[in-house]
């Protein structure tokens, strides 16, 4: 009979990426999803989902029928009020539904926090839930960790954006608190040794970063990366409550969970007991190869990215702008033409060099000669082969990345910029003919970075829709050449 691994909260940013874990290693997953349709046709042929809910009894009875192990990686902090007794609720449910159906064991993520000292309600309910799961009767192995370093982790991010947009920062007492970061695939290390490690006791280990850091030094390291210049002035007179309302103000994104999340950075986070150490063959990296990692895997994550896929399942999030991807911002587009894959990509291959862009050459000149003045390529490098490209080619202001001939075109812009650009097309078969989408991604630098893109982001309106409507143009008239 098949054991399954029950994994809650597999559309969540660290249960995403242990699922690939788990599924790299050949394992069962079962995932419990509120909105299952995320994630079908995501998964391995050896991972299921379903519908549920952990505050559903009824779907977690379904969910646990011939489960080994659970991981439990859910929270309510992004609810409007009363995320305690919501978690509490939870944890109950999960823990009841998982004894009856006999499974071994559970794996809970928690937070790190003084256990006899003061707790933020955030901390203090994520080990109270640690606590209801152990009253289960089910053995329990909880990790309780500081800040995740990684793209996507919410308190990684609200650090980013703050260093990103303000060049100077009024910073309020709690960024003196010290804190031991954990990189993610650290973290996903220790997770995923939970499987195997005896649960007797219902032990808990405290896990992080061999580095102690305050707040204030992880932003500095963060805008040392990133090539950023930041001047922080400490003052004593912000409260909470304003510093969650400051936070809001500036990283609108985060303002329902703001509060919550810098009374939890009022308090340290710290690792005080060391077993994690000698149990498991792990050894945690510092705070400086932790951001490196993140902004690497951001890169690949990105550059992997289906955007066809990603703005499907975005919903209510495009916007003016653009919408996001971590710290990059998105705009893209598609149309459909009557011609086959392959001749819809014959003009995409052909851009740049003589043939021009397809829509307003004399924008792209008069972009280029801008460039050249500020000591950038501009446009005067042209193209190698005026019908091929390959990776690694130059062309006009950009580098051909990447290409899949037939299929995707990905450049990247080596003019002077606030930030990394670039430009990617992709085609797929459609009914009776073919579909071209046309990404711009840009990786804004500082506020600067920020502000160049809505400066700019009315002309790609203009210039990145025309372009594209004079590939499809090309596609499906190829007898006409521009």
């Amino acid at each position: 009979m098949k054991l399954w691994i029950l994994l809650t909260g597999a559309t969540g940013y660290i249960g995403g990426r242990l699922l690939r874990l788990l599924e790299a290693e050949g394992h069962p997953v079962r995932c419990l999803a509120r909105r299952p349709e995320f994630l079908q046709g995501r998964v391995a042929a050896t991972s299921e989902v379903v519908g549920g809910d952990v505050l559903d009894a009824v779907s977690l009875q379904r969910a646990m029928n011939g489960v080994d192990t659970a991981y439990y990686l859910v929270h309510s902090m992004g609810a409007a009020q009363g995320f305690e007794e919501t978690d509490r609720q939870a944890a109950e449910r999960f823990g009841a539904a998982a004894r009856t159906a006999g499974v071994r064991r559970i794996i809970y993520l928690g937070g790190l926090g003084d256990r006899l000292g003061k707790l933020s309600p955030h901390l203090r309910s994520r080990q109270e839930v640690g606590e209801i799961l152990r009253q289960s009767g089910v053995p329990v192995i909880e990790f309780r960790a500081s800040v995740v370093i990684g793209s996507g982790s919410l308190s990684f991010e609200m650090i980013r954006a703050l260093v990103e947009r303000l060049p100077v920062m009024i910073t309020p007492r709690w960024v003196t608190m010290r804190a031991q970061p954990i990189a993610t695939r650290d973290l996903l290390q220790y997770l995923r040794a939970g499987l195997d490690v005896p649960a007797r006791g219902n032990p808990i280990y405290e896990i992080g970063g061999n580095e102690r850091v305050s707040y204030g030094e992880l932003m500095r390291e963060y805008a040392r990366q990133r090539g950023l210049h930041r001047l922080m002035i400490s003052v004593p007179v912000l409260t909470p409550r304003l510093s969650s309302l400051w936070l809001g103000l500036v990283t609108p994104l985060y303002a329902r969970v703001g509060r919550k999340l810098i009374d939890s950075m009022r308090h340290p986070t710290v690792v005080q007991d060391d077993t994690a150490l000698r149990v498991f063959d792990i050894r945690p990296a510092g705070v400086r190869d932790a951001i490196a990692d993140a902004l690497r895997n951001e890169d690949r994550e990105c550059a992997e990215t289906r955007w066809s896929d990603a703005l499907s399942s975005a919903g209510s999030t495009l916007s003016w702008g653009g919408v996001r991807f971590g710290n990059r911002l998105i705009d893209s587009r598609s149309v459909r033409v009557a011609a086959l894959p392959s001749a819809a990509f014959t003009p995409i291959q052909r851009i740049g060099g003589a043939t021009g862009w397809y829509y307003a050459n004399w924008v792209w000149q008069l972009r280029g000669w801008i460039d050249s003045l500020m000591g950038g390529v501009g446009m005067r490098r042209g193209r190698r082969d005026s019908e091929q490209l390959k990776t690694g080619d130059t062309l006009d202001c950009w580098r051909v990345e990447a290409i899949e001939p037939g299929r995707t075109l990905r450049l990247a812009a080596e003019m002077k910029l606030p930030g990394r650009a670039w430009l990617e097309f992709e085609v797929t078969g459609d009914t009776g003919g073919s579909l071209i989408r046309q990404t711009a991604i840009f990786d804004p630098v500082g506020l600067g970075g920020l502000i160049y893109w809505y400066l700019v982001y009315p002309l790609h309106q203009l210039g990145f829709a025309g372009m594209l409507r004079g590939i499809a143009s090309a596609a499906e008239h190829p007898s006409r050449r521009t």
